[in-house]
C-alpha cells in the first residue's frame, strides 16, 4: 500500500529518516545485515577485538582506596586534615562538606604485589589478586557528577541527564546479535536490598527504537516477565496471533511511516522465540560441580552476584553481544571496613572465576570484561574517625576500574593518583574516553555511531570522547 502524504506529519517524516542514519553510519566499518525496524543490523568489522562484553557494574561507588589504588601515605598521616594544597578548594557533597574537619583515613586493609606484573591489591580481594596478570586497571577515571543517580546516568547512557540511550543498546543498534533467538542486551541485578535504586532506564533505549532496550532477567520462575504463554495458550495458536499482528502492523506501518511499529512487532518476535531459548540458558542443571566450585557456593543461589556471573558466562556463549551486571551496595558513607568486608565476600571470587572461566573456554580472547563504579571516594573520613571505622564520600575526581579480554593490555596499570589519592597526577581518563575506548576495542568509530534525534546526531561519547591505546594491547 503506497503511504499516503496526507497522513505523513512531520513528526513521522522526521522519525522515518532519521532511524537509518546510525546504520549509514557504520557502513564503512561493516557489511549490512538482515533489517529490522528500519535500522541495519551490522556484523562487527574484522578489526574489532571484542565481539562480546560483560560489565560487572559494581554500583554505589566502590573505594579504590580500599581496592586497588594504595596510598601508604594515607596511613602514615591518619587523622591529619586533607591539606587545602591537595583540595585546592574542589566541591563536596552537602554530607560531608559542612564538617568542621576532613581527617584522612588510611585503608585498615593491608596490600601487597602479586602476579608477575606486581599489581598492588588489597588483601579483601584474594581471587582477583590470583588473576591480575589477566587484568588492565584504569586507576585516573574522573567524572562530573558527584551524586549517585548522575554518575550511574552518565556511566550508563554518557550524560548525566536521563533519556539518552544506554550502553548496551547503542550495541544493539549498531552491531545486532549473533544469537537471534536472544537480546543482544540482558541485564542481571543481584537480588539484594540496597541504598541506591536502580532504575530500568539505565538500561533503557532512550530514542532509539525500544526493541534495543536491555531485557532483565530475573532470578526464579519466571527470568523474563510475562514471557511465558498463558494457560490455555498453545505455542501454535501464539504463533498464529503473532501472524495476524504482523499483518495488521504493517499495514499501520505502511500508512503512518511510524518505525516504532515494527520495533514493537520484532520484540513479539523476539519474545515467541525466548520461551524456548531463556528456559535453556538460565538452566543451570548442567553445570558440573566443579563450575559451582569456581564460582562460589553462592552460585547455587538464583539472584546472587555469583549465579549471576556464571549467567553471564552463559550467554556471553551464546552471542549475547553486551550483559551488564549491577551489583548494588558499595556506597559506604560509614562502617567502611565491615561493609568492604561483606561486598568482597560477595564479589571476589565469582569475579575472578569469570576471568578463569572465559579463557579455559577460549572465550576471553574475544570477551572484554569491565569492573567498576560510577565513582570513587573521598580519603578523608565523612563523620567521625575512629582507631576501626571510618566511612567515605563521594568522590567524582579519581576513581579506578580494571578490563580484562578482548584486546586489553593485560598485566598493567595505566593513570596514576596523587600520593593523598585525591587528584589524578598523570594520564586522566574521562568517562567519554573510556567509553571510546570500549567501542574501539568492538571495532567501532565512537564518532561514527551515530541517531538523528530532534534535529541533532546523538552519540554515546556526545561531543567529547578519545581512544585511550596504552589500554590496548
Amino acid at each position: 500500500m503506497p503511504l499516503d502524504p496526507r497522513v505523513l506529519s512531520r513528526r513521522h517524516f522526521l522519525r522515518g529518516t532519521a532511524g537509518s542514519l546510525g546504520a549509514l553510519a557504520l557502513a564503512e566499518l561493516a557489511t549490512a545485515g538482515a533489517v529490522s525496524s528500519g535500522v541495519a543490523r551490522v556484523e562487527p568489522p574484522r578489526r574489532a577485538k571484542a565481539r562480546r562484553v560483560i560489565y560487572l557494574f559494581q554500583s554505589g561507588g566502590p573505594s579504590q582506596l580500599e581496592t586497588f589504588d594504595y596510598k601508604p601515605v594515607l596511613n602514615a598521616r591518619n587523622g591529619e586534615p586533607l591539606p587545602d594544597s591537595v583540595r585546592q578548594g574542589q566541591r563536596l557533597t552537602g554530607m560531608s562538606g559542612n564538617q568542621s574537619l576532613l581527617p584522612l583515613a588510611g585503608s585498615q586493609f593491608r596490600f601487597a604485589q602479586h602476579g608477575c606484573s606486581r599489581q598492588w591489591v588489597s588483601e579483601l580481594f584474594p581471587r582477583t589478586a590470583g588473576v591480575v596478570d589477566e587484568l588492565c586497571f584504569v586507576k585516573s577515571l574522573h567524572t562530573e557528577a558527584i551524586n549517585h543517580d548522575p554518575a550511574i546516568t552518565f556511566l550508563c547512557t554518557g550524560s548525566e541527564i536521563a533519556g539518552r540511550p544506554s550502553m548496551g543498546a547503542w550495541l544493539s543498534y549498531g552491531l545486532g546479535s549473533p544469537n537471534r533467538n536472544l537480546p543482544a542486551f540482558v541485564v542481571l541485578v543481584t537480588k539484594k536490598g540496597a541504598d541506591q535504586p536502580l532504575y530500568a532506564r539505565l538500561w533503557g533505549s532512550g530514542f532509539l527504537p525500544s526493541e534495543h532496550q536491555g531485557v532483565q532477567f530475573l532470578a526464579g520462575k519466571e527470568p523474563v516477565l510475562y514471557l511465558a504463554n498463558p494457560d490455555g495458550v498453545s505455542a501454535t495458536a501464539r504463533r498464529r496471533q503473532l501472524d495476524a499482528l504482523g499483518e495488521l502492523a504493517k499495514a499501520q506501518h505502511a500508512r503512518e511511516g511510524d518505525d516504532e511499529i515494527l520495533a514493537r512487532l520484532a520484540q513479539a518476535e523476539m519474545a515467541f522465540r525466548m520461551q524456548t531459548s531463556v528456559p535453556e540458558v538460565t538452566d543451570l542443571s548442567d553445570e558440573p560441580d566443579e563450575v559451582f566450585e569456581l564460582y562460589g557456593a553462592d552460585a547455587r543461589t538464583p539472584g546472587t552476584y555469583a549465579a549471576n556471573c556464571l549467567l553471564a558466562r552463559r550467554l556471553a556463549e551464546r552471542g549475547v553481544r553486551f550483559v551488564q551486571l549491577f551489583h548494588p551496595g558499595w556506597d559506604h558513607h560509614g562502617d567502611l571496613p565491615a561493609s568492604m568486608r561483606n561486598l568482597a565476600r560477595e564479589t571476589d571470587q565469582a569475579s575472578a572465576a569469570l576471568i578463569v572461566d572465559l579463557k579455559r573456554r577460549g572465550l576471553l580472547d574475544d570477551t572484554l570484561v569491565v569492573w567498576g563504579g560510577e565513582f570513587g571516594r573521598t580519603n578523608y573520613s565523612q563523620g567521625k574517625l575512629t582507631s576501626d571505622n571510618y566511612g567515605r564520600d563521594h568522590h567524582p575526581r579519581c576513581f579506578t576500574a580494571w578490563l580484562a579480554g578482548a584486546g586489553v593490555n593485560a598485566g598493567t596499570s595505566f593513570g596514576e593518583t596523587d600520593e593523598f589519592g585525591y587528584n589524578i597526577a598523570r594520564d586522566p581518563v574521562h568517562v567519554h574516553d573510556f567509553h571510546a575506548t570500549l567501542l574501539h576495542l568492538l571495532g567501532v568509530d565512537h564518532t561514527a555511531l551515530t541517531f538523528r534525534y530532534q534535529g541533532r546526531d546523538f552519540r554515546l561519547t556526545d561531543v567529547a570522547g578519545r581512544v585511550v591505546h596504552e589500554l590496548l594491547s
